[in-house]
């Protein structure tokens, strides 16, 4: 019975991970990029984070938006809080008080998406995950993390060329994005953005750029977070080694006891 309880398992699985392994093929591979924020020691790179901020002024912010992102915690990418005035006034935003539209300062949140077909980013790097393999199991999710940023690096520098029209729409073959078609034109492309530290700016760092900075803007308390994490680490191992320390000399006298 064991035995064959085991073989139906075993067949269950197999017919499992093949269907998740032709969902995966069919599937554009997204391959892991070594941020500098991957692993629990990890830290933005401000520098990067402020060409990714470019990349989505200049390029990404004509459709979509970050609403959820306050323009004050532009702070922490490294400018101070004249530059981060400067920045905000560039944008409009409604005010109910005023029943009219005025430049945006510091205490406003980034606007919300230009077009109603285009997500907002605010959460996209966090919503997206990158990496399922192998065979779905999510073994890299744990080493590597959901791969967020690897999908919207991938998604930006997946595009083949092809369009197809369906419904009098334009579609553009994608090989990450599900179904193969998306209604994104490419967005970036060599050189589209001048970097003014004269960083490499072909189209697929550009991705890596925005990807690092939507990744803060998701997370921008991630570096605390990890910092937090270790000390609680750090605090529960020295615990337990008191705990257990406790309970040997506690419970000596019992164990060394002699039976009369």
């Amino acid at each position: 019975m064991i035995r064959n309880l085991t073989l139906s398992a075993l067949a269950a699985f197999a017919v499992t991970t093949g269907g998740v392994m032709a969902a995966g093929a069919e599937d554009g591979h997204i391959e892991n990029i070594a941020f500098s924020f991957d692993g629990p020691f990890g830290k933005y790179d401000q520098a990067q984070l402020q060409r990714g901020l470019q990349v989505y002024t200049e390029v990404c912010s004509a459709c979509h938006g970050l609403q959820y992102v306050p323009l004050r915690d532009l702070t922490d990418l490294g400018y101070d809080d004249e530059q981060v005035r400067a920045y905000a006034a560039q944008f409009e935003v409604f005010d109910s008080e005023l029943d009219d539209f005025r430049p945006a300062t510091p205490t406003d949140h980034f606007p919300k998406s230009g077009l109603a077909n285009a997500p907002d980013l605010s959460m996209m790097a966090k919503a997206r995950a990158g990496f399922h393999g192998p065979y779905g199991l999510g073994i890299n999710q744990f080493f590597k993390g959901i791969g967020g940023p690897e999908y919207i690096t991938a998604l930006l520098t997946s595009y083949t060329g092809e369009e197809v029209e369906q419904a009098g729409a334009v579609l553009y073959e994608n090989t990450v994005f599900p179904g193969g078609l998306i209604s994104m034109t490419p967005p970036l492309s060599d050189e589209i953005v001048e970097y003014a530290d004269g960083h490499a700016n072909d189209a697929h760092h550009l991705a890596e750029d925005v990807s690092a900075f939507l990744m803060w803007a998701a997370e921008p308390k991630m570096m605390a977070r990890k910092q937090v994490g270790f000390v609680g680490v750090l605090f529960l191992g020295i615990l337990a080694v008191l705990l257990y320390l406790t309970n040997k000399r506690i419970w000596a006298p019992v164990k060394n006891r002699k039976e009369v």
